[in-house]
């Protein structure tokens, strides 16, 4: 057995792009020969993965899943390059299958799931597999897990563009289909006033103090004003008081009747990410080089 040293597996990595643990292996695994080990990680799709991982991977897909009993559900989005590549047979079954694992293992949060074993494998490595067999850069990048005594609903707008996980104190399975098509639609952002965030509850009156003073309005009305367009905005962005967009004669706080809406979450695939604006005449042109 080769002595493994620190500098074998620092040369492996900057020659492959592959991560320190990885090198380390790979070196075990064939005696300390650095173009085998170069070999063993091609093989294993280690080091055609790595060197995908500064890529942004905005596309990919939200998927959920219910229990049969819709009383566990989740909601995950997994991203990758391209549209393409989320449209892929294995990318779409890697999704459901994590999404089930969720929601039988119920991880505390991203590291426990990619440190979690499906198939035999850690997460992380069955992303790592996709990443390599796929040829875009997989990315598993945030979920969340329900489980209630009441119902749960789920909604996937777009084949996975937005995705929407709702817990409901009961009623049928149809109400909260529509429930949950709502918040796809309508994108509130709380179920009802007490949860509207203070500090942006703060920043829209201050917009609309603004908005009234440009407006030329006497000081002795503003306030009046704001409460009025508040009122308005509290109307947008709670869900209980929102337009039933299935029925514009209701408010989804009629059509719940005595249902009550506990919570939600609501996912638009690649919010918050920067996407890479791609430059092709240069690609193009740097290839020819």
């Amino acid at each position: 057995m080769a002595n493994i040293t620190a500098t074998m597996v620092k040369d492996l990595r900057e020659k492959t792009g592959a991560g320190m643990m990885d090198c380390k292996k790979a070196l075990a695994a064939t005696d300390g020969d650095a173009a085998k080990a170069i070999d063993w990680l091609r093989e294993k799709g280690i080091s055609k993965a790595e060197k995908k991982a500064g890529r942004v991977a905005a596309e990919g897909a939200v998927a959920a899943y219910l229990s049969d009993d819709a009383k566990v559900g989740v909601l995950v989005e997994i991203n990758c390059e391209t549209d393409f590549a989320a449209g892929n047979e294995q990318f779409r079954s890697l999704e459901t299958k994590i999404a089930k694992h969720i929601a039988d293992t119920a991880p505390a949060d991203l590291d426990a799931l990619n440190d979690s074993t499906l198939d035999g494998k850690k997460v992380s490595e069955l992303i790592t597999e996709a990443t390599a067999t796929i040829g875009e850069k997989i990315s598993l990048r945030r979920f969340t897990r329900f489980e209630t005594d009441g119902r749960l609903a789920s909604y996937i707008h777009m084949g996975g563009k937005i995705g929407v996980l709702a817990e409901l104190s009961g009623g049928e399975a149809e109400l909260g289909k529509d429930i949950a098509m709502q918040i796809a639609a309508a994108a509130p952002t709380a179920v009802d006033r007490s949860g509207v965030d203070a500090a942006s509850l703060e920043h829209e009156r201050e917009v609309l103090r603004k908005q009234a003073l440009e407006e030329g309005k006497p000081e002795k009305i503003i306030e009046k004003m704001v409460d009025g367009r508040i009122n308005k905005f509290y109307k947008e962005v709670c869900l209980v008081e929102q337009i039933f967009v299935k029925d514009t004669e209701k408010t989804v706080k009629d059509v719940l009747g005595g249902v009550e809406v506990r919570q939600f979450v609501r996912y638009q695939l690649g919010e918050g990410i920067e996407k890479k604006q791609e430059d092709f005449a240069a690609e193009v042109a740097a290839q020819m080089k």
